[in-house]
């Protein structure tokens, strides 16, 4: 009974981890899978996940790359384009998830209900990002399930200025596409929305 009952506890895991959204990033410098919280961050992956669908972040760089903090991407192409989605979506930093190296969170401006398509991975437990009692921090939706070694190579890539920004890699790391895992479910989609500027 009690093997029955511990066979059917990891069947109901199993079948919840199966159902959270993965996707899957392939870049010039190799693939990353992450796992999205539609759970805790609804708005945010649901944001996320119709410009996924919509090609948005394909031909995109890693235009903010900071060794020991964040990689970050979704709003430049290589020639430094800015690419503009028009929507902002409420701030939902009080999730209960933190920024903790792997964990993928939404970029901002000033106003925490500011963030639109940039994201960024973290490379380090950037605990100063995450919310406090009355003050909001920057929404995590998801982490790195594989690909860690992609996002270190990003890391180190040797960087400079481009067009009054510090941290651009000199030579572009490309986002060759953001897909949905195969197996997940691909509900109507909307028009890409304007992008909001680095937090």
């Amino acid at each position: 009974m009690l093997f029955c009952a511990l066979t059917t506890i990891a069947q109901v895991v199993n079948v919840t981890n199966a159902s959270q959204p993965h996707v899957v990033i392939e870049t010039s410098l190799g693939t990353m899978v992450a796992k999205l919280d539609e759970k805790r961050a609804p708005k945010t992956v649901a944001n996320f996940l119709e410009l996924v669908d919509v090609g948005f972040y394909d031909g995109l760089i890693f235009h903010r790359v900071i060794a020991g903090f964040v990689i970050q991407t979704g709003g430049y192409d290589v020639e430094m384009h800015r690419r503009e989605s028009s929507r902002e979506i409420p701030n939902e930093s009080f999730n209960g998830l933190k920024n903790l190296k792997g964990a993928l969170s939404m970029a901002r401006l000033a106003d925490p209900d500011s963030a639109s398509s940039q994201f960024f991975i973290n490379l380090n437990a950037n605990t100063h990002l995450d919310a406090l009692p009355g003050k909001p921090g920057y929404t995590v939706f998801g982490h790195l399930v594989t690909g860690t070694d992609v996002a270190e190579a990003i890391e180190f890539a040797e960087t400079g200025i481009r067009q009054g920004m510090a941290g651009v890699p000199l030579e572009p790391i490309v986002i060759h596409s953001v897909r949905r895992r195969p197996e997940e479910p691909r509900p109507g989609t909307t028009s890409s929305q304007r992008f909001l500027r680095d937090f």
